[in-house]
């Protein structure tokens, strides 16, 4: 079985993606700030895209009781991020502090959009750390469970 990283979730990281391009096409000080925001975001998404999101596309199967083991991979992906979970949650504190600072120059600059984005951008890491990261861990943690 395939893990394909739900639909909803890869939209929402490539719409993310262009709305930050869009803030760092809008020069200035917002640009710099945005740019500085996108340095420290490319490996995390990366990280994210590998081994966090994936196995959140078990999620329909495994709640109709589907449970095969194929899906065992899965549980290695949730292993990798409940080894990396403190550095993941540590670069969130240094995307949240970029954004700080990308949310300051935009308001500055009268960039409403890119302030916009900063706040949106925030409220995304927030909901990885309270929801996404814990379903991927528990997805894991289940599949151990039913298949071991």
């Amino acid at each position: 079985m395939g893990f394909k990283i739900p639909l909803s979730l890869k939209a929402e990281h490539q719409e993310l993606h262009s709305e930050l391009d869009k803030a760092i096409q809008s020069g200035g000080d917002t640009g710099k700030a945005a740019k500085a925001v996108a340095e420290v975001l490319h490996n995390h998404f990366l990280k994210e895209e590998e081994y966090v999101l994936p196995q959140l596309g078990l999620l329909p199967a495994l709640a109709e009781g589907k449970v095969s083991e194929d899906m065992s991979p899965a549980i290695d992906l949730a292993n990798k991020l409940t080894a990396d979970l403190g550095q993941m949650l540590q670069e969130h504190k240094m995307v949240v502090k970029a954004l700080g600072h990308l949310s300051e120059a935009a308001k500055k600059e009268g960039k409403h959009e890119a302030a916009r984005f900063s706040e949106k951008l925030a409220m995304h890491a927030q909901t990885e750390k309270e929801v996404l990261y814990p379903a991927s861990i528990l997805v894991g943690e289940y599949l151990k469970l039913r298949l071991h």
